[in-house]
């Protein structure tokens, strides 16, 4: 027994008051036992300030023994494999008692595209939205094989400079262009997707290629099976070209390779996470692609690059194959160089696999025709009045409102719920700790790129200290929010918002509360262009619908596009 220890023993053998013909070895064991507690007094004491809370000294001796048994149980827990795949028991629904839906399925009624002639120079299309390369290979004025290597020589002389690929599908890419061109010569023509190229954000899975995450740690990374959202792009006769870049777990723009860049302006980055997608779209590298969102990753992007990017309904898309970020917050959507293409994507994409069981069976029933004079449309008044970085942006969004009013469309203000929206994204933060949990106490978190206090790596950490039942309040408010703004919607069918390519949101801003709150409930968004500074930098306006409201949404969206030309400029690449 070393000094140390036998003081302590001897200290508690007389604090006791017990005689001295007590056997020693009843007294060691106890001892033992008030050493092995990891977690002391003066522990749960400093705890509480971390949880808001305060307990009396007696309290506390009751909370001891069950705190210090809690670490056992954790660490039998944590002895159970949790893959980033395994779902959590607890489903987040978007339905609210009370919603309807149509149910009816109605055939596709697409916009008519006129008469297309192939160009002397086939690089001339790459900016072309999927509606008009559709036609080319429909026709077979162009064959996909073709198509497809155009887009591949472009991905390659681009990703250099503006780093959104991380594989580029050579072998894959011909051989499915090869398949669709013998199918449409032959007859078998899928639809609109059939031989157009797209690009896949790196968090989606391919069998035979890797899967990055965009994170050092998962560089290496392949799984054996296909994501849903690639086994029905195939099924459309889509032609993968390239895995795109992500920021590192699906946060920002920075991955393990560099930094993605904006076509319109190299020298900043593309915003995140679905960073990948959005530069090769805007740059005329793949004909659409694929992001994801959990707090704004479709549409920051999408407005940092000029795109038009869609975030459908929470449980429109299969996330099955896809990495998990946030279980009740994620969502996987198109982004486009038109507001129809998304249509065409969502309508291949949508709908529930037997395999993630958050994906509904409401259909989409995409009419491009419809009379937009009819439908219910607001506008987020309290954000448009926002002062903005730009004037010129201000312009541009009021300038929106005025087209649509000299459209016929009747526009009604509407305001914000009254919640603490910001606070409400913990529930993101809690639950991105828990997809990462083994990574974070195996200390993987170490290798991620980025190690500032806004980065995941340090959100990881700070999010261990979320106490559970807090946790469970949030959700509980989180459904509080959802009822209010499903009393805002009530009198609307789509509502339009100014928007900023922040990334993350700034919590003091209402143009960016407006991305936060609609992830929150569940409610699509599609950003769409409508001007340019004078600098040439595009800027972009959000129309946002009810949950499973994509087909109004996008009507109204596809309607104004049409009556601008603002889709029609691109960025030059030397």
């Amino acid at each position: 027994m070393n000094p140390e220890t036998r003081r302590r023993f001897l200290a508690y053998f007389s604090g006791a008051g017990l005689s001295s013909t007590l056997l020693p070895g009843v007294l060691w064991t106890q001892l033992e036992a008030q050493q092995a507690q990891r977690i002391t007094p003066e522990m749960l004491k400093a705890a509480e300030q971390i949880a808001g809370l305060e307990f009396t000294d007696a309290q506390r001796e009751l909370l001891l023994s069950d705190v210090n048994d809690h670490l056992s149980h954790y660490e039998h827990l944590r002895k159970i494999p949790l893959a980033n795949d395994v779902v959590s028991c607890l489903r987040f629904s978007p339905v609210l008692p009370g919603m309807t839906f149509d149910r009816t399925r109605r055939p596709m009624r697409m916009s008519k595209v006129a008469a297309i002639e192939r160009p002397k120079d086939l690089e001339e299309v790459a900016f072309w939205p999927a509606t008009q390369l559709a036609q080319l290979v429909r026709t077979r004025r162009v064959r996909s094989a073709e198509l497809t290597d155009m887009y591949l020589a472009r991905l390659k002389r681009y990703n250099g400079k503006l780093q959104f690929a991380v594989t580029i599908t050579d072998d894959l890419a011909r051989e499915q262009a090869k398949r669709a061109d013998s199918e449409i010569a032959a007859g078998r023509y899928r639809g609109p997707l059939h031989g157009i190229p797209w690009g896949a954000k790196d968090l989606i899975s391919k069998k035979g290629y890797k899967t990055t995450w965009g994170a050092v740690a998962f560089q290496n990374q392949s799984f054996d099976y296909d994501a849903t959202i690639v086994h029905r792009l195939e099924e459309a006769g889509a032609v993968l070209v390239a895995k795109l870049t992500t920021g590192e777990l699906a946060g920002g723009d920075t991955w393990f390779g560099g930094k993605t860049k904006n076509p319109w302006k190299v020298d900043e980055g593309a915003s995140g996470s679905s960073a990948g997608p959005a530069s090769a779209t805007a740059a005329g590298c793949v004909g659409f692609s694929i992001g994801t969102e959990t707090g704004g990753s479709i549409v920051a992007p999408s407005t940092r690059c000029g795109v038009y990017g869609m975030r459908p309904s929470f449980g429109r898309i299969s996330r099955y194959g896809v990495m998990t970020l946030a279980w009740s917050l994620d969502k996987a959507g198109p982004i486009c160089r038109s507001v129809e293409d998304c249509a065409l994507v969502l309508n291949a994409l949508q709908g529930p696999d037997g395999k993630d069981l958050t994906a509904t069976d409401v259909p989409f029933n995409w009419d491009a025709t419809i009379d937009i004079r009819k439908l219910r449309v607001g506008y987020l008044k309290a954000a448009f009045d926002e002062p903005r970085p730009s004037n010129e942006e201000a312009t541009n969004d009021a300038a929106a409102l005025d087209q649509l009013r000299g459209m016929g469309v009747n526009l009604k203000p509407i305001d914000f719920p009254n919640y603490p929206i910001e606070d409400l994204m913990r529930i993101m933060e809690v639950e991105f700790s828990a997809a990462f949990d083994e990574f974070t106490r195996t200390h993987k978190d170490d290798t991620m790129v980025r190690q500032d206090k806004e980065s995941d790596a340090n959100l990881y950490r700070i999010n261990r200290f979320v106490p559970a039942v807090e946790y469970i309040q949030t959700t509980r408010a989180r459904t509080l929010l959802m009822e209010a703004m499903a009393r805002t919607m009530a009198d609307v069918d789509v509502y339009l918002a100014p928007i900023t390519s922040h990334h993350p949101p700034k919590p003091d801003s209402i143009l960016d509360l407006n991305t936060t709150l609609t992830n929150l409930t569940g409610q699509p968004t599609v950003v769409v262009r409508n001007g340019f500074t004078a600098s040439g930098i595009p800027t972009s306006i959000t129309f946002t619908g009810r949950v499973y409201g994509e087909a109004e949404m996008l009507a109204l969206a596809h309607a104004y596009q049409a009556a601008t030309n603002w889709h029609l400029k691109h960025p030059e690449l030397s």
